[in-house]
C-alpha cells in the first residue's frame, strides 16, 4: 500500500473506532468485523484501464455495526490495491479504490436467530477514493467521490464472542463531469465486493 493509500486507510479506521466505541451497549450488540474478499464485475469510465475492473481483485477492510433487534448502524472500510491493473499489460502502473461507507442495517430479529445464522440488508452511502498512476505520466487520477452501497449476507456466532459472516454489495460512485482524456463520458466507478469476515461481539 502506497504513502496515501496508507494515511487514508488509517484516518478511515480512526473514524470507525471513534464512532463504534461510543456506540450504546445497551438493547443491542457492538461487533468488530475484519474481513478479506474480492471485487468482481467492476466498471469504469476512465481510460486507460482496459477492462481491469471487471476482473476479480482481493480486498482487506474492516466494520463496525452496532445491531439492535432488528435495525442497526453500520461503518464500513475497503481498501481494493491494484483495481485498475489486470496482470502485467496496460498503461496503469498503480492503482487502488477505498471506501469509506455508513450504512443502515436490517436484520432478522435477533430472538429467532439467536442459534442460528443471522441474514441481513445494508445500504447507505458515503466516499469512494480513487487512485491511478499510469506508465510515462499520461493520466493520472486522485478523486473522491460520493457513493452508494447495497447488498446482504448473513453472520452466525461460533462462540458467544466470536463468529463468522459473509456478505455481497454494490458499491457505486456519484458520477462527476466528463473530463476529455480521462474518462470516456462522466467520471464512474461500480463493482460488487463478495467477503468473508470474523465477527467479534464485545
Amino acid at each position: 500500500m502506497s504513502g496515501t493509500g496508507t494515511i487514508l486507510w488509517w484516518r478511515g479506521a480512526g473514524v470507525l473506532v471513534l464512532c463504534f466505541a461510543a456506540a450504546p451497549a445497551q438493547a443491542g450488540e457492538r461487533q468488530i468485523r475484519p474481513f478479506v474478499g474480492a471485487t468482481f464485475s467492476g466498471a469504469t469510465t476512465f481510460s486507460g484501464t482496459g477492462n481491469a475492473t471487471e476482473k476479480t481483485h482481493g480486498i482487506i477492510g474492516v466494520s463496525g455495526v452496532w445491531l439492535g433487534e432488528v435495525v442497526g448502524v453500520e461503518g464500513d472500510l475497503t481498501h481494493a490495491p491494484g483495481f485498475f491493473q489486470a496482470g502485467d499489460r496496460g498503461l496503469v502502473l498503480d492503482s487502488r479504490v477505498t471506501t469509506l461507507m455508513g450504512n443502515v442495517l436490517v436484520a432478522a430479529p435477533a430472538r429467532k436467530t439467536q442459534y442460528g445464522l443471522r441474514p441481513y440488508v445494508a445500504g447507505g452511502v458515503g466516499l469512494m477514493w480513487v487512485h491511478i498512476a499510469s506508465a510515462f505520466g499520461v493520466f493520472q487520477v486522485a478523486e473522491t467521490f460520493a457513493a452508494i452501497d447495497v447488498g446482504g449476507g448473513v453472520h452466525g456466532f461460533i462462540t458467544n464472542r466470536v463468529g463468522v459472516g459473509w456478505d455481497v454489495r454494490r458499491f457505486s460512485s456519484i458520477s462527476k463531469t466528463e473530463e476529455p482524456g480521462i474518462s470516456f463520458g462522466r467520471k464512474d466507478v461500480s463493482f460488487w465486493r463478495a467477503s468473508m469476515a470474523v465477527v467479534i461481539r464485545y
